[in-house]
């Protein structure tokens, strides 16, 4: 019975336990931090999640980066596994909602105030007056 990772897998990634230990300076490294640093804001900070709530988080970053870099290949006219992309779309289903991970909509409406400004200010073109977040 092993007591954990092989000689081999220790020399390749070093401490089991430390991700960190990986080189993350490619595109897909990067982009895989940033889903795992935006769901767990989702999910209401670092100090809200358990270890193993956490382990899902980049369960679900994984397959999300797996499932763009399929895509990717897609648009670009090349041939895909429909079924393999079917399955991590699910996939990534199941651990947003088993996370409690849903996207809500952000309210853009402008104030009465904001759109009142809008309708009277010069037409120059300029249409920085309200920004997307509905704020001047």
């Amino acid at each position: 019975m092993s007591s954990g990772p092989s000689v081999t897998w220790r020399r390749s990634y070093g401490n089991p336990r430390n991700i960190r230990s990986l080189d993350g300076r490619s595109a897909t490294a990067r982009r895989f931090r940033d889903l795992v640093n935006a769901f767990v804001t989702d999910m209401g900070g670092l100090d809200r999640g358990s270890e193993v709530r956490l382990g899902l988080v980049r369960r679900l970053a994984a397959t999300t980066v797996q499932a763009e870099m399929l895509e990717a290949r897609m648009v670009n006219g090349e041939a895909i596994d429909i079924a393999t992309l079917c399955t991590l779309a699910s996939t990534t289903v199941r651990l947003s909602q088993r996370l409690g991970l849903e996207r809500r909509a952000r309210n853009v409406t402008p104030s009465v105030g904001q759109y009142l400004a809008a309708r009277t200010a010069p037409t120059t073109g300029d249409t920085s007056i309200i920004n997307a977040e509905g704020t001047e």
